[in-house]
């Protein structure tokens, strides 16, 4: 596995446990979500991605996108 499927199943995992919290819990959580996804987007820009990093210092391989 590289950083970057390790990135996107951690975002996916976000979006889906901030869904599923704002549905049976409270409408607050879907911010969880909201903020999981403007993550997604400036990194796409930037490069810069912290979850990226963690993953990279568990000694996670390299992918292309975030080296």
């Amino acid at each position: 596995m590289t950083v970057d499927r390790a990135v996107f199943i951690f975002a996916g995992l976000v979006v889906l446990a901030g869904v599923t919290l704002g549905h049976y819990v409270s409408p607050w959580w879907l911010l969880l979500s909201v903020f999981a996804g403007l993550n997604m987007i400036q990194a796409a820009f930037t490069g810069f991605c912290p979850a990226a990093m963690a993953f990279k210092k568990l000694g996670v391989r390299p992918g292309p996108a975030f080296r």
